[in-house]
């Protein structure tokens, strides 16, 4: 998309070869660890050097120095040199000043990354208290979560051309149809479905609790898989079939249909709509695809089709406290995000009496 070049264009690091860009107000940027930093100079030094080429004063730099010094939690390392800060070190230090040195426009790479989870909340805060007094935070990014979690407004760009504007919903949505050539609901012509003399695959879909069709989908809620086929000849025990993996391409887990209804028995011919619920509160945030599959179990057991990457779907965690991330901010790693039952005791030292027991639910 070139937006590396991009931001370094609007933050007037490089000139651009053709064409103007038109900026409203004093630009602060942190593009990478370390950006704007002389690696001679100490902390201290460099704040009132950043402060100077945003345009401050010195007087106006001074007012803000403790501020900055202490969000970024490096006060006793201030007089050392930037070359001897490790890489959180200098990230956070650099976005301190970013966020502090009061720029009307803010313009911020995927950097957040590096540090520890409190401080990355301090930087969401910090954002959305920038965002809330009227500024402008430019913040981008390939992970679709943090996109919606704090944008509300969303370009997406191919080419360095800007493709959609619009919600953070809708252009993720976009965005991982665009990208993917998949979506959440994927229908077949009856002569190019898969399948065979036995039966066909009609459509396959990722369902919101209301029913209908997502491409993204909230953490907390159930989703629907809805598996749609024909049976073209009676005397068949058929078994229909999913996998829902993610997008590091790991099998989270494989599902059979166990209707008793139709487990074990034979189906007359006719179209068949199969529906499992996948709970709330149990996938991890992160791209999902399915593939689909019919298990021809009796007389011979033998696949009727297999069909992979068949329709794909994100989830995405809040920041509403509710969901198994809790009050933590930064990112949870692993393959799934169950919503656990918790209980603690607490006892306090050397009290041989029965311990007071806290409930509590969480991650």
């Amino acid at each position: 998309a070139g937006k590396s070049t991009l931001l370094k264009v609007l933050s007037r690091i490089t000139e651009p070869t053709e064409g103007t860009v038109d900026l409203f107000g004093r630009v602060g940027s942190l593009l990478e660890v370390g950006t704007g930093f002389h690696p001679e100079l100490t902390g201290r030094e460099n704040i009132f050097l950043n402060g100077a080429i945003l345009g401050m004063k010195k007087v106006e730099i001074e007012r803000k120095f403790d501020e900055i010094v202490d969000f970024s939690g490096v006060e006793k390392f201030i007089d050392t040199p930037v070359k001897r800060y490790s890489s959180g070190m200098k990230v956070r230090l650099a976005f301190a000043v970013a966020a502090h040195l009061e720029p009307e426009i803010l313009i911020v790479d995927e950097v957040l990354s590096v540090g520890y989870a409190e401080f990355q909340r301090k930087c969401i805060g910090k954002m959305e208290a920038i965002g809330a007094s009227g500024r402008t935070i430019l913040f981008v990014s390939h992970n679709m979560s943090a996109v919606t979690r704090m944008c509300d407004r969303v370009l997406m760009m191919d080419h360095g051309q800007i493709v959609m504007d619009g919600t953070a919903r809708e252009v993720v949505s976009h965005y991982l149809r665009h990208g993917r050539g998949r979506a959440s609901h994927r229908e077949w012509e009856t002569e190019k479905a898969p399948g065979g003399e036995i039966a066909r695959l009609k459509s396959v879909a990722v369902c919101d609790p209301r029913g209908k069709p997502s491409d993204s989908m909230d953490i907390r809620e159930p989703v629907e898989v809805r598996i749609e086929f024909d049976c073209l000849q009676p005397g068949h025990v058929l078994m229909p079939a999913f996998s829902l993996w993610n997008d590091e391409g790991l099998l989270l887990f494989s599902a059979m249909d166990l209707d008793p209804q139709w487990r074990g028995r034979q189906r007359p011919a006719g179209t068949y709509v199969c529906r499992a619920e996948i709970p709330g509160n149990l996938l991890s945030e992160g791209t999902m695809s399915i593939n689909t599959a019919l298990w021809e179990w009796e007389p011979r057991r033998r696949i009727e089709y297999h069909e992979k990457d068949v329709v794909a779907f994100q989830v995405l965690d809040s920041l509403e406290g509710d969901s198994a991330r809790g009050d933590f901010i930064g990112e949870l790693r692993g393959a799934i995000r169950p919503m656990l039952e918790w209980s603690t005791e607490w006892r306090a030292d050397g009290d041989a009496t029965l311990p007071t027991k806290l409930e509590s639910t969480g991650s």
